[in-house]
């Protein structure tokens, strides 16, 4: 029975192969469901959840808190931390990317929010009783 897969004693076609085979796949997920099956099937939850905590620390770190901070809010160790950090400030720019743009669709999902009816308003009234409103109603689209 053979072990666990090495990466450095694949050869350079295995690790080209196995590698874009999978960023491919990856790539053509289109929706947070698929993308949330995928992982789910692929990746088992104690996996899930270390990819998480180090996207969490990647956060903290970008917004600049300390080790001591992060340590105890997420529960983790300062090699973990100092390992993130290493791949925020010496990788790809997978992680900065990829905040940056969470960050941007959380604002705008901020922004399309709908206005919260307070109960027994006008507006409330008239939204659970729209016939009763008919009226009303079409003279307020006209507007």
């Amino acid at each position: 029975m053979r072990g666990k897969v090495k990466y450095n004693e694949l050869s350079d076609f295995e690790k080209k192969k196995y590698l874009g085979e999978f960023y491919t796949m990856v790539s053509l997920l289109r929706t947070r469901e698929e993308v949330k099956r995928f992982l789910k099937d692929i990746l088992t939850l104690s996996e899930t959840v270390m990819i998480s905590r180090r996207i969490q620390i990647a956060k903290f770190l970008l917004k600049g808190k300390t080790y001591d901070e992060i340590m105890n809010n997420l529960k983790v160790s300062a090699a973990t931390i100092a390992q993130v950090e290493k791949w925020l400030n010496n990788g790809f720019g997978g992680y900065k990317e990829i905040i940056k743009r969470y960050g941007k669709k959380q604002l705008q999902k901020k922004d399309y929010l709908p206005k919260t009816v307070t109960p027994f308003t006008f507006d409330h009234i008239r939204k659970k009783y729209p016939l009763h409103f008919l009226l009303v109603n079409l003279l307020m689209k006209r507007k």
